[in-house]
């Protein structure tokens, strides 16, 4: 019986090993670029897939976001300062099939694409744009790099550049510009406080001018004020219209009269 057998043992063995790579199994977020004979037939995932071996080929495609980690350039910016700069790009394939026709390694491709833009677009702003201006620089390289990409099937979700490193020379170059910025903001500042002061007591003097009881009280509280320190000597204007009066009375008052002299006698 079991001689018998044997003659079908060898070609069962085949057909299920025949079977066993024919039957594919694609999960969710994979699709399967299928070819016959080298020509492409379809694309097709998820779920179970049957490839005939030797006649149809399947190529296997992530649909997940990919993270792709630039490796840092050295840029030469618009105001000739070196700098290393290094991004990460996040992509998805969203056409399979163009994905696996119209490039040999998509991923190796981005990659490519997205240091030499990288390099590109820092190289034609200043410094101070790089440092400032990061989501619009951002903004920048993806549109460039997802424009480039449309042809193979990719779609480019995001680019963030994550790192600008300088010299020391340059931090220290930069860090004193910051303190004389910083400077030049104090004096503004300090300039600006003077003159409104300047002007309050513009309006304060000429409200006195109007009411002479006014500089009075001012007095008043001066000497009120002065009263509470510790300070045993008070130095205190006199106004001028109080010595000009003084002053006019004296005029008015004249010399005094010598005293009567006696007569000589006859």
């Amino acid at each position: 019986m079991i001689g018998e057998l044997i003659p079908y043992l060898a070609p069962t063995v085949v057909l299920l090993l025949i079977l066993g790579s024919a039957i594919k199994i694609l999960p969710e977020y994979q699709r399967g670029v299928v070819f016959f004979l080298g020509r492409f037939q379809g694309v097709k995932g998820p779920g179970l897939i049957i490839v005939i071996p030797g006649i149809q080929q399947l190529v296997r495609v992530d649909l997940r976001v990919i993270v792709l980690d630039v490796p840092s350039q050295d840029v030469i910016s618009k105001d000739n300062v070196t700098v290393r700069v290094n991004a990460v790009l996040y992509f998805r394939v969203v056409d399979p099939e163009r994905a696996i026709i119209r490039v040999e390694d998509f991923y190796s491709a981005t990659s490519q694409l997205a240091q030499t833009t990288l390099r590109s677009v820092l190289g034609k702003h200043d410094l101070d744009e790089m440092l400032s201006e990061r989501d619009k620089l951002n903004s920048d390289i993806q549109e460039i790099i997802d424009a480039q990409t449309e042809e193979w099937g990719i779609k480019v979700a995001n680019v963030e550049i994550k790192h600008v490193d300088l010299n020391e020379s340059m931090i220290r170059a930069i860090a004193r510009q910051a303190e004389a910025e910083r400077e030049r903001r104090a004096k503004v500042i300090h300039a600006e406080g003077e003159l409104q002061a300047s002007r309050k007591l513009v309006e304060a003097a000429e409200v006195m001018a109007a009411n002479s009881g006014s500089m009075q009280l001012r007095y008043l509280q001066t000497l009120a004020d002065m009263s509470n320190t510790t300070s045993s000597t008070i130095v205190f204007p006199l106004p001028m219209d109080l010595m000009s009066t003084f002053l006019q009375g004296g005029a008015k008052g004249g010399k005094p009269a010598a005293p009567d002299q006696p007569k000589p006698e006859a």
